[in-house]
């Protein structure tokens, strides 16, 4: 068996993982903030949820694009 294949599609994944809980965690957190009456700014910092959401979406498309073998072709 390949081992070292196997641990580098491992860390990968973990990397892969992390990042999109980060980065919906923040988007989910950016969104709270927007909402907070005291906020001065609240376009800005929802535009950033937005694009936290939207680089979450992306990366589990891709994902989605590698695993499917029809789109690969």
């Amino acid at each position: 068996m390949k081992w070292l294949e196997l641990l580098q599609v491992a860390g990968v994944t973990l990397v892969a993982a992390v990042t999109l809980v980060v980065l919906y965690s923040l988007g989910v957190r950016l969104t709270a903030i927007a909402g907070d009456a005291q906020q001065k700014s609240p376009v800005l910092v929802r535009s950033l949820a937005y694009v936290c959401f939207a680089f979450c979406a992306a990366a589990v498309l891709f994902g989605i694009y590698l695993i499917v073998p029809y789109f690969g072709k």
